[in-house]
Order: C-alpha cells, then sequence, then structure tokens
C-alpha cells in the first residue's frame, strides 16, 4: 500500500477519527518530538512558577539564587537540598516527591525512538484553521467519553434544520478555540517576553479552551436557555459549570490526574482551568468591584482570563472561532480577522490590572467583529423558523421527561431534567435524545413523539408576525401580553366564534445586542499608539465614525401560532396588528385596510414616526 495511504488524514468536521499524525515540527514552535519532558526545558523562573503552583512558595528564592533550571532537577537529592541550605526533613521529602512525580515517561508507545518521537505530537486537519498542532494532554482529553459526547451536540441547535450546511457540533468548535487560545497567548509570549508567560500559562489556557464547552446539553442553548428553566422554575443552572463539572468528571473517571502532574501541572493549575471556563466561584460581588477574585493565578497575570471567556470585553477566542466556522458552515461572509488582532495585542497596565489591549487603528475593525456578531444572530441563531423547531423541540421534551430516565452514579435512574445534577447520566445526553423519543414504541412518549414528527413533516407552528419593541418587555409579561392580543382580536373578524385562545399563542422576545446588553463593549476595551505602546487609554466611538449605532440593544417580538387553520392565523394577525397599533406601532405592511374596518380610538393619530416596525409572515 502507498506510503501516503496509510495516514488517517480526515477534517474535523465530518470525520469518526479527525488525527493526523506528522513527526515534523511546526517550525518556530517548542520542538513538542523531543522524547525528554517539557519541564527540561523550563528557565529558572518557569521552575519557580512550578514551586509556587505547588504550595512551595518559601524556597523559591533559594531555587533562583543557585539558578535551578529544568533539566536540573532530575538530579536534584536530599544531599543536594540540604547544600542548598534546605535541612527541613519533610520539606526535603516534599521536594523529592514533587520532583520524582516529573520524572514519569511522556504518555505513548516506547517500541522504539521513532514511534516516541511521532507519538508526541498529533496533527488535527481542521476546515477553519488549516493543520493544528495538538497537545499530547489535550489528545488524551479528547480521546474520553466525555468529550468525544460534543460529537453529538449541535453548534447551532435547532439551526440545522434550516440551513443544511449548520451541521457542525460542539466537538470541532472547541478543538478549534483551544488552538486559538494557544496562538494568541504564544503570540503575546513572543513579542512580551517580560511578562513572563510560562509553558503551564499556555498549556492551561489551551486546556480550557478545549473543555469550555462540555456541559452544553441537547441542542446547546436549547437546553439551557428554554427546556431547563420550563422543567426546573428557579433552577439557577448555567452551562458553564456544567463544563467545570463534567470537566472535573473526565479527569477523575479516566484517572487523568497523574497525565496532568506528569506535565507540570498542579491543584492550583486545576482551578485555574475551572476559573477560565466558569469564572470566580465567589460571583456575588461584581468582578469590576473586587479586589482580586480569582485564585488561580495572581492579579499580575490577569489577562490570562481575556482569552477564552472575556467577561469585561467580550473579545475572545471563543467568538473568534464561531464566527468564522458558523459563517464558513452557514454560508454567510465572516468580515472580521482574528488573525490581525492577535498580531497587534499587547498586555498593558490599566489600574491594577494587566488587559490585553489593541491598536488604535484597529477601532472601526472591532466594531466590525460586533456588528458581524449581531448579524448572525438576527440571520442566523434567531431565525424565525430555527427558534419555532426549538420551541417544539422543547416541548417534546418536557412532554418525555417523566418518561425518559438515564442511569447516573450507583445506577440510579434520573429524568432528563434531573441529569444535570449528575454528571454520569449528563454525560448520556445529546442530541439523540431527539431521535429516541421520536423511534420509540412507548405509549407515554406518544404526545412528545407527535410533535417530533411534526417538525419531520415540516408542520410547524406558524409565525404571524414581528415587531421592534419601542419599550422592552420582559418574559413576565408573556401571558399578559398574550391575552392582549387575544383581546384585540375585532368582533367582525370573530364571525362564528373565537377560534383560538391564549394557550394557542406563543410569544418570542428576542434581544439583539453587541454581547454587553445595552452598553457599548467598544468602552470597556483599550487602545495603544505605535508611539507609545505602555500607555492605554480610551477610544471614543465618535472618533472612529459618525455612522456607529446610537444604541446596542434591541428587543424584537415575535408571535406564534400553534394552530395552522386559516381561520385561527387571521384571527390572531388580525389581533396581533390592532395589538400593535395600540402600542404605538407602525401599521405593518397589508394592515391598513384592517386597521379602518377595526379602528381602535386614539390609534390613527400616533401611528406614523414611533420607531417601530411590524412585519407579517408568510410559511
Amino acid at each position: 500500500m502507498d506510503r501516503t495511504r496509510r495516514k488517517r488524514r480526515v477534517g474535523i468536521a465530518n470525520a469518526p477519527d479527525i488525527r493526523e499524525f506528522s513527526a515534523t515540527p511546526s517550525p518556530k514552535k517548542r520542538n513538542v518530538q523531543s522524547t525528554k519532558s517539557y519541564h527540561s526545558e523550563w528557565n529558572t523562573e518557569e521552575v519557580a512558577s512550578f514551586l509556587d503552583r505547588s504550595g512551595h512558595s518559601d524556597v523559591i528564592h533559594i531555587f533562583k539564587d543557585n539558578q535551578v533550571t529544568g533539566s536540573d532537577l532530575a538530579a536534584i537529592d536530599d544531599i543536594k537540598l540540604k547544600k542548598y541550605g534546605i535541612s527541613d526533613q519533610n520539606k526535603v521529602s516534599e521536594l523529592l516527591q514533587l520532583f520524582s512525580s516529573l520524572q514519569a515517561p511522556l504518555p505513548g508507545p516506547s517500541s522504539s525512538q521513532a514511534s516516541n518521537a511521532v507519538s508526541s505530537l498529533k496533527v488535527f486537519n481542521d476546515p477553519i484553521h488549516g493543520h493544528i498542532d495538538v497537545h499530547p494532554l489535550c489528545v488524551k482529553i479528547i480521546d474520553t467519553p466525555q468529550f468525544q459526547r460534543l460529537r453529538n451536540l449541535k453548534q447551532l441547535g435547532g439551526c440545522y434544520f434550516v440551513f443544511p450546511g449548520a451541521a457542525h457540533n460542539r466537538f470541532e468548535h472547541s478543538i478549534g478555540t483551544s488552538h486559538l487560545a494557544g496562538e494568541l497567548l504564544e503570540s503575546i509570549r513572543e513579542q512580551q517576553p517580560e511578562l513572563g508567560i510560562t509553558y503551564v500559562d499556555v498549556l492551561c489556557v489551551k486546556i480550557a479552551g478545549l473543555c469550555h464547552d462540555l456541559g452544553h446539553g441537547p441542542f446547546s442553548h436549547m437546553f439551557d436557555a428554554g427546556f431547563i428553566p420550563a422543567a426546573r422554575p428557579g433552577c439557577d443552572w448555567k452551562h458553564e459549570q456544567a463544563s467545570v463539572d463534567m470537566f472535573n468528571y473526565l479527569v477523575d473517571d479516566n484517572k487523568l490526574s497523574e497525565e496532568f502532574r506528569r506535565y507540570g501541572l498542579s491543584d492550583k493549575d486545576m482551578e485555574f482551568i475551572q476559573e477560565l471556563i466558569a469564572g470566580p466561584r465567589n460571583m456575588e460581588t461584581p468582578l469590576k468591584t473586587q479586589d482580586w477574585p480569582y485564585t488561580g493565578r495572581s492579579v499580575e497575570k490577569s489577562y490570562l482570563y481575556e482569552i477564552v471567556a472575556n467577561k469585561r470585553t467580550g473579545i475572545d477566542v471563543d467568538k473568534w472561532d464561531y464566527f468564522a466556522r458558523d459563517c464558513h458552515n452557514l454560508g454567510i461572509r465572516n468580515s472580521f480577522d482574528h488573525k490581525r488582532f492577535m498580531k497587534l495585542a499587547r498586555v498593558i497596565k490599566v489600574g491594577k490590572r494587566q488587559q490585553i489591549c489593541i491598536r488604535d487603528k484597529e477601532a472601526g475593525n472591532i466594531y466590525d467583529m460586533f456588528h458581524t456578531r449581531t448579524s448572525l444572530f438576527k440571520r442566523a441563531y434567531q431565525h424565525k423558523t430555527a427558534n419555532i423547531i426549538e420551541t417544539m423541540i422543547t416541548e417534546a421534551f418536557l412532554k418525555a421527561d417523566k418518561h425518559l430516565l438515564f442511569p447516573g452514579k450507583n445506577g440510579k435512574m434520573l429524568k432528563m431534567s434531573e441529569a444535570i445534577d449528575d454528571m454520569v447520566a449528563y454525560c448520556k445526553l445529546s442530541d439523540h435524545v431527539f431521535y429516541q423519543i421520536l423511534h420509540s414504541t412507548d405509549p407515554q412518549l406518544q404526545k412528545a413523539r407527535e410533535i417530533l414528527q411534526c417538525i419531520e413533516k415540516r408542520d410547524l407552528y406558524k409565525c404571524v408576525g414581528q415587531t421592534i419593541m419601542k419599550q422592552r418587555r420582559d418574559k413576565e409579561e408573556i401571558p399578559d401580553i398574550r391575552r392582549e392580543i387575544i383581546d384585540a382580536i375585532p368582533p367582525d373578524v370573530l364571525g362564528g366564534g373565537r377560534a383560538i385562545d391564549s394557550d394557542d399563542v406563543i410569544i418570542h422576545l428576542i434581544s439583539f445586542d453587541y454581547g454587553m446588553k445595552d452598553r457599548n463593549p467598544i468602552d470597556e476595551l483599550r487602545f495603544y499608539s505605535k508611539d507609545n505602546l505602555s500607555e492605554a487609554f480610551v477610544f471614543r466611538k465618535e472618533l472612529v465614525s459618525s455612522m456607529l449605532p446610537e444604541t446596542f440593544r434591541e428587543q424584537h417580538m415575535r408571535v406564534y401560532c400553534r394552530k395552522g387553520d386559516s381561520e385561527s392565523l387571521k384571527q390572531l394577525k388580525h389581533g396581533f396588528i390592532r395589538w400593535c397599533h395600540g402600542k404605538d406601532c407602525t401599521t405593518p405592511k397589508g394592515g391598513d385596510m384592517i386597521a379602518e374596518l377595526t379602528p381602535m380610538k386614539g390609534v390613527h393619530e400616533s401611528l406614523h414616526g414611533s420607531g417601530i416596525t411590524t412585519r407579517l409572515f408568510k410559511d
């Protein structure tokens, strides 16, 4: 067989096995092929950082004074430690045990030197980022059932029922996010060596990027934003915390603790990874008002928390990957170039914290990035048909919840809504639940099955219209809005009687923003000029363009009808039009005649120039 055909070369998006091996190290990168351990390449600062993370900060000055590097650690014994002036026998034993844990061989076949060299590096072929070098510890994480579950979670949930190309999953997005996290931090490390970014810092950030979506449920955001709030009202559950829980379960279930220690990661580093994914443990006090809420890294390395999930500006590698990946699969042009951002990113001290800043000339491109986000939400993520399909899936899941059980810890059977409390059970939840219900023969699942069959036959709830709200409404007001719309149906339209009631009406309140609710995220970002690389400043949007938005958030309201007969749709459309008029909305297209036939007192005087638009949809 030809040599090249023996290689496994399949792209991430569609392959059962996406690994491609290479014995050639990437240029300008650490030679990860070497059979010696990574710690042997540590400089004195990295050794000091390792001691600090391992709880031995009291001896850091001794190791620095003796210029101990990673290559010296293997030769250190009790005699040498006492020579350094460390005489406490307990401390000597602890340090020797710590250094001994670093000497364990790296994972991989050891039949020959050649196989060792090849097995140290894995190269993944990704359709978005090309060939990606993947750290051996990341490969260990990927090759677990907990991570492989992400292959069966659609990145865009119900959008796949509308956009045929949106078949990509959380699996490849997570690998891409890990890659970009490493690329950004390595770029900063190369440009600013004075920051003291260590090998372990880079590895922790890569692992956080890899594991940041482990906690997503079936159909991604539909599960945590739709199903769980309906199945467990008042339950304050977020997929970010579930990602941390799943990460801990992954490490324990696959006995990876020793692998983490082998690559120099301590308990403090594990805490750091969890904070990168879900934020600090104590979130009761806002981040801005806390001196320093994190424990994994000190405030001197605050910029590390802005790479995977940036809670300050919303500019992070998670978004960069899903912008590029989603646009690629949706057939939408991505106008943001993350590679340029990486080259121009710089860490500068702002107040007490170190922040990732960007060149002043890039302000316009940053606004383009957030505009791309808003466009994706409007064109795809909040597509009217994708949204109602997810609503129907949610209703099916709610009807099936009591009757569909999953084995958890110690064999305890749990409902789907209870699985979030048990990672053993939660690991068994993925998009396949849809087909588990659809193809079931259990009579108790009949109602849920019928809803999913309607989706398969495209017999969907109909969207009768959409309006942009002049004043924001809360979800708690939806029952009142439904009743108001029903009451607004004109008497002459009712004819033989009312065909619908409030239970037949579905209201979606949708917010479109730049990722920071009604705030301008650029106000939180700091810039620098080429004349002064160490001074950060705020860039006023008026200096970028006079055409930038004045407001950064708008709310839309959509109205759907569960009934598909023409009489029900007619009545609901008329009621919705009159409701919009009564709320100072402009007359919807095609609604003038209806409004004249069924006027509401005082309506027409205030119809024009209201700033609220309404349009009707035809399915």
